[in-house]
């Protein structure tokens, strides 16, 4: 599936897009804020794992979701926190009506909630026509989330801060696995444990693309897998299974992932992750270079 085919305007007042997925090729923290936030840097690789996210126009002036999501109340939903936000802030008078089909997995550190997010202020400006530009839609986002504007950009990026500080950077497409140990892990707990590394070197974006894999390393994972065993025994899995690998974990957990040489058998890997324990879930993924919505954002 390309990138072009994967937005699909159904009719002039409904919009379906596909929200990607994202793994952080490195993630360093180089130090921690005054107010308590951890300063970043990471290469943040959007992937062809989707939500799929169907936004209907309404007569009622109102935001209306459908298929909520199980266990998460409509004010802690991402989509629609940013419906409201975005109507709050063009102060407009049109509805919608949101239906979210997940397959990202919550709490894996893949930024679903967060491209969620981003597509519905980036659908919502091309449905209600508002002509928004990315650094009014990114700050918008950032009230959402640390990973919403680099979802709205749109781009994969080399992302510093804490998430704000975005530049466009090459990739070559490549495949990835990626297995979810069916446990999910708080990001406050990552960023409060004791174990957590907060001075790394900072690095430029020189320095990442001279040696890309001298940079597949992630100073959340000692304290993810000292709060969650999966997260290593899912480590321990691609090591074992995949030739070459150099497993990772994605932002702060629990998914991980490695990249794949073009010679892996594809197939047997297909085979092996169908043989998974109880509950992961395992992909075979491939790096995408734009977010499906970009296109959708003004350039005015």
């Amino acid at each position: 599936m390309t990138e072009e085919k994967s937005i699909n305007t159904l009719c002039k007042d409904s919009l379906q897009l596909r929200c990607p997925a994202k793994l952080n090729l490195f993630l360093h923290i180089v130090g921690q804020r005054s107010d308590g936030y951890h300063s970043l840097q990471s290469v943040f690789q959007l992937i062809d794992w989707c939500d799929i996210l169907t936004l209907r126009r309404i007569p009622e002036n109102k935001i209306r979701r459908i298929n909520p999501i199980p266990g998460v109340p409509p004010e802690h939903d991402l989509v629609v926190r940013a419906a409201h936000l975005l109507k709050d802030f063009c102060q407009i008078d049109q509805g919608v009506e949101i239906d979210l089909t997940k397959t990202i997995p919550i709490g894996a550190g893949l930024g679903g909630g967060s491209s969620d997010a981003a597509c519905t202020l980036t659908g919502l400006n091309q449905l209600w026509n508002l002509k928004l530009d990315i650094p009014t839609l990114s700050q918008l986002g950032l009230k959402l989330g640390a990973d919403v504007p680099f979802f709205v950009y749109g781009q994969n990026a080399f992302v510093e801060g804490i998430g704000e500080q975005i530049r466009a950077i090459p990739l070559e497409t490549q495949d990835f696995v990626v297995i979810f140990p069916n446990k999910g892990i708080a990001t406050a707990q990552i960023f409060q444990s004791p174990e957590l590394t907060r001075d790394h070197a900072p690095i430029t974006i020189d320095d990442f693309l001279a040696s890309p894999s001298a940079f597949r390393s992630n100073d959340c994972q000692a304290a993810a897998v000292q709060k969650c065993p999966e997260v290593k025994q899912a480590l321990d899995w691609i090591a074992e299974v995949v030739p070459n690998a150099a497993p990772c974990m994605s932002g702060s957990g629990s998914s991980v992932f490695s990249a794949l040489d073009p010679k892996t058998d594809s197939a047997k890997l297909e085979n092996l992750l169908q043989n998974l324990p109880k509950g992961w879930i395992g992909r075979i993924v491939r790096g995408l270079n734009k977010n499906p919505a970009y296109n959708l954002i003004s350039s005015e």
